[in-house]
């Protein structure tokens, strides 16, 4: 199939490694044209040339914290500068701390509202100019399955993530009379730097190791494996090419069959 990416304009924030690396990795072998965003200014440039080098597309590496305010409308703005306008955004940024009520005080809250549903707000509200100039705009956001299925002990993403489903849907709705197309991707677990800082978390916890953690939670997938980056790259960048032109306000699980509800 062809998805008709080439030469589209893609950012793709929080992307200096896990799910972002692997979505814009998809999307430069279709011949985008990607921005990649990471803290470090350093690794975000080496892995800018690493991703032009093995694809041949343009990249350019962004640095910035996205859970910052003033962040987002650099990265929109540093990207349409420098590429001409854009077509695809993909919200992605790390998570927060996980924790129960009694040890996350206020500030880890307000930190956990900035990067797992402030981030994308200002994402989009920066990128809507250039989008509305596109033929073929998407967002995509990317949250997890713990808004279908709450995580143990991961209370903040649990609770801060779903209000970004909701902020997902709701411009799927206001959004698609000017062509806008807005989906999410609701991640089970994956193999990423991310979870195995979680699964260290919960070896500590359990005394155990995390080989042991990781068997545990894989075998809750009827697959009895995690997740592989690469695998939810290739629905994201599905996603937001125009081959899906007709799909938007979707919440699609890509968790190997680890949520145990019907819908």
């Amino acid at each position: 199939m062809d998805l008709r990416l080439k030469i589209k304009r893609a950012l793709v924030t929080g992307s200096s490694q896990g799910l972002g690396y692997a979505a814009a990795l998809g999307l430069a072998k279709e011949g985008c044209k990607v921005a990649i965003n990471g803290r470090d200014e350093a690794k975000i440039k080496a892995r800018a040339e690493t991703l032009q080098n093995e694809t041949g597309s343009q990249i350019i590496g962004l640095a910035g914290n996205v859970s910052a305010a003033d962040v987002p409308e650099k990265l929109v703005q540093q990207t349409a500068e420098a590429f001409g306008g854009l077509d695809i955004l993909i919200t992605n940024a790390g998570g927060p701390p996980p924790g129960s009520i009694d040890v996350l005080d206020d500030e880890a809250w307000k930190k956990g509202i900035d990067v797992c549903l402030m981030a994308h707000v200002r994402l989009i509200k920066s990128a809507l100019p250039y989008l509305r100039k596109s033929d073929s705009a998407s967002i995509l956001t990317v949250t997890s399955l713990a808004v279908k299925q709450p995580i143990p002990n991961l209370l903040i993403s649990n609770s801060v993530r779903a209000g970004t489903i909701g902020l997902t849907k709701s411009l799927a709705l206001e959004l698609g009379k000017e062509g806008i197309r807005v989906n999410s991707i609701l991640p089970g677990w994956t193999e990423t730097e991310r979870v195995g800082e979680l699964m260290k978390a919960r070896a500590t916890a359990n005394n155990s190791t995390v080989e042991e953690e990781a068997r545990r939670q894989a075998a809750e997938s009827p697959f009895g494996r995690m997740a592989t980056p690469e695998e939810f790259a290739n629905a994201a960048v599905f996603l937001v090419s125009p081959a899906a032109s007709y799909i938007t306000g979707v919440m699609l699980s890509v968790d190997g069959g680890m949520l145990k509800g019907t819908f």
